[in-house]
């Protein structure tokens, strides 16, 4: 234990010895690239306080799009879980060589697109993943991971607030949706903070927001994953209508009835449960 504290000890020194993240930035002209979704995020304070989410028992994190390490640095000094960076701008791997040289081994980049690579395999578990993500694939990369939520302890993700207040959303809230549902059946979430444009570079015209999410040991209630994402499209296609209005084609009333469903109710007003009695019904019809 003793070992271990003072390789950490010695580590938060290289780290902090480092030249400030915004003059290598400048002295290098590492740009955000607006087709990557980048927005870089200097301020120490955010990214320690991000990181501190991360905290736990992890054996790895995994930090998708680390940019120019702002939150890398932070995920290095704040925990003592080996650090996997994917990053698929080559710009950025290579302007993170003094970093992965003060990690001395805690770090390890790899040039990977996180839409493709199966991050449930990296590392070794327990693993998280921590990361600013684009906005423009945040909700898509989501719901990939949460396909193999069993594989991570949790996600600590900051999204566009829209997204956040979505994914946290309770019924009858105007945000409450698919998004919600699904992930709410998946895991345990919690919107943590917001964070200002101001505090990225460029600055985005939206607010960002720190979501945590924790995979349950098993779904919230029975029913095919596939099946429920059917349903609550269906149901939140049209989700100003009546439950019996968006399930007419398949049996409407009378079939809510039996499944246990007000037919007069709206989408935005069921809860997960009710969705996923909806879905066991239908498996195979929808």
């Amino acid at each position: 234990m003793g070992c271990k504290m003072a390789r950490q000890s010695d580590l938060i020194a290289r780290v902090n010895a480092l030249p400030p993240l915004s003059q290598l930035v400048s002295e290098s002209q590492l740009y955000a690239k607006k087709s990557l979704g980048q927005n870089f995020l200097f301020d120490l304070n955010l990214t320690a306080k991000i990181a501190s989410k991360a905290l736990g028992s992890e054996a790895t994190i995994i930090e998708v799009g680390p940019g120019p390490g702002g939150l890398t640095r932070a995920l290095l000094t704040e925990t003592d879980a080996d650090i996997i960076a994917i990053e698929k701008d080559r710009r950025a791997i290579s302007f993170l060589d003094h970093l992965v040289e003060a990690a001395d081994g805690k770090l390890t980049l790899s040039e990977d697109d996180a839409l493709k690579a199966p991050l449930w395999t990296y590392g070794t578990a327990p693993r998280a993943i921590v990361a600013n993500l684009p906005y423009n694939i945040a909700t898509t990369l989501l719901l990939k991971w949460l396909d193999n939520a069993q594989e991570f302890s949790r996600f600590v993700l900051m999204f566009q607030k829209e997204v956040a207040e979505r994914i946290c959303a309770t019924p009858s809230s105007a945000a409450y949706g698919r998004l919600s549902i699904i992930s709410q059946w998946l895991a345990e979430t919690e919107l943590l903070f917001d964070i200002p444009p101001e505090a990225f570079v460029p600055p985005p015209k939206i607010t960002s927001s720190v979501v945590r999410l924790v995979p349950r040991a098993a779904p919230l209630f029975e029913c095919d994953k596939a099946t429920l994402e059917l349903v609550t499209a269906k149901a939140f296609s049209q989700r100003r209508k009546m439950m019996r209005a968006s399930f007419k084609a398949y049996g409407g009333e009378a079939m809510l009835k039996e499944v246990g469903i007000d037919p007069t109710i709206r989408p935005q007003d069921l809860e997960i449960e009710a969705f996923c009695a909806l879905a066991r019904h239908l498996q195979g019809q929808i």
